[in-house]
């Protein structure tokens, strides 16, 4: 039996990482290529075949499965709002103006885990 609470814990310092590192640096609209550079690298380390620039700025990377069966899309927001940051945390936007507000750093980091879990 898979023990899913295990896997997540074991991936929690790279979720924290990339959500992190995803909120410092927000970019909005349309106009993500930091965001989605890393995105793409990373799916790219993960030996997966990536596309870039999909509707200008989106990142696709497909895995085939093992077996033959149903396919599953997973997709995730990259793009923050056109808001000042007034947290005060050591990751707060260092993008002036800039802020993921909205949670799409935390569904851009889920959206790498699932594609770790996945890949192994």
């Amino acid at each position: 039996m898979i023990d899913y609470k295990a896997n997540a814990a074991a991936m929690r310092s790279d979720l924290v990482a990339w959500r992190r590192d995803f909120h410092m640096y927000p970019e909005v609209g349309f106009e993500v290529p930091r965001t989605a550079g890393v995105v793409a690298d990373a799916l790219r380390k993960m030996g997966l075949e990536v596309q870039t620039g999909v509707g200008k700025s989106g990142v696709v990377a497909m895995l085939e499965g093992a077996e033959d069966g149903p396919t599953v899309l997973w997709r995730a927001d990259m793009d923050a709002l056109p808001i000042r940051e007034e947290n005060d945390v050591e990751y707060a936007s260092r993008n002036e103006g800039m802020m993921h507000a909205c949670g799409h750093d935390g569904h851009t980091a889920i959206a790498l885990g699932l594609a770790t879990r996945l890949r192994s």
